[in-house]
């Protein structure tokens, strides 16, 4: 794998970077401290789907950019649509904690953007 990522591009690496440090940094916070409430809130199992639709993904496109870039969108609309899910199936069950239902949403937010970052350098990389 490393050897793979330094025959691509500059934009390609950053990327992958950027993709992995969000999903690193998503799977640290969802362990730790959770981000639907507490980290024993069943809510915070559906994080998981992001981690299944990248994965999926990366396997089926062979790690190309092009399909990586799509890949990465879908991962960031996933992170998106997971709050709203909870919030449709439970909600007056899921405790949001301490940060609300706004907080919970800025957060989910915030890894999207990681996740669209990457989309974007892959996208940048399979021009290039």
């Amino acid at each position: 794998m490393v050897i793979a990522l330094k025959k691509r591009n500059k934009a390609y690496r950053r990327a992958f970077y950027t993709g992995l440090a969000g999903a690193l940094l998503l799977g640290w916070a969802n362990g730790a401290v959770g981000i639907i409430g507490s980290e024993n809130n069943p809510a915070n199992l559906m994080y998981g789907a992001v981690f299944a639709v990248g994965l999926i993904g990366a396997l089926i496109s062979r790690f190309r950019p092009r399909g990586m870039a799509r890949t990465l969108f879908a991962v960031a609309l996933v992170q998106v649509l997971i709050p709203v899910f909870a919030l449709l199936v439970w909600p007056a069950k899921a405790s949001w904690g301490d940060a609300g239902v706004i907080g919970v949403f800025v957060i989910n937010f915030i890894f999207a953007s990681i996740f669209v970052v990457s989309a974007l350098l892959f996208r940048r990389a399979s021009v290039s």
